[in-house]
């Protein structure tokens, strides 16, 4: 699957952050019997991997992500627990390479033209628009309208 694949099954990615390992797969079905079928879970939490894990192998509809990639084990860890794609908060070449490296279809956060530029130049072209700095609040779409934000 490639990130652009994921802009086919609904206008929206949900962002979940969860605490406790016992409400993934519940909510999980409830997502999916209402349509929505691409779930980003965010590594802020320590059952993070354990609930994509369980979503990946209780709700097979669902397409399970793991979001907050910031380093190169976090995309392992997230391949290994079932996730699908991998979202990060913002672009390195060496989280992209790691995903590229685990067979993890990468969609990363932009929120300045550098960043757009070096995701860009690595072969990825479906990126999601992060809040710019404070000094910016504009998003560095226009010069990039091949590239879908």
């Amino acid at each position: 699957m490639h990130t652009l694949e994921l802009a086919e099954y609904g206008p929206v990615i949900p962002v979940i952050v969860l605490h406790r390992s016992a409400d993934a797969v519940p909510m999980a079905r409830a997502l999916v019997a209402g349509g929505v079928r691409v779930l980003e879970v965010t590594l802020r939490t320590p059952v993070a991997l354990a609930c994509i894990e369980a979503i990946a192998r209780e709700v097979p509809e669902a397409i399970v992500g793991a979001g907050t990639l910031r380093s190169a084990a976090d995309a392992v860890a997230a391949k290994n627990a079932g996730s699908r794609f991998g979202v990060s908060p913002g672009y390195t070449a060496a989280v992209a390479a790691a995903c590229r490296e685990a067979g993890l279809p990468l969609l990363p956060g932009v929120a300045t033209a550098s960043e757009v530029m070096a995701a860009m130049a690595d072969g990825l072209h479906f990126l999601s628009a992060s809040a710019p700095p404070a000094a910016s609040r504009r998003k560095p779409r226009r010069p990039f309208w091949p590239c879908p934000m």
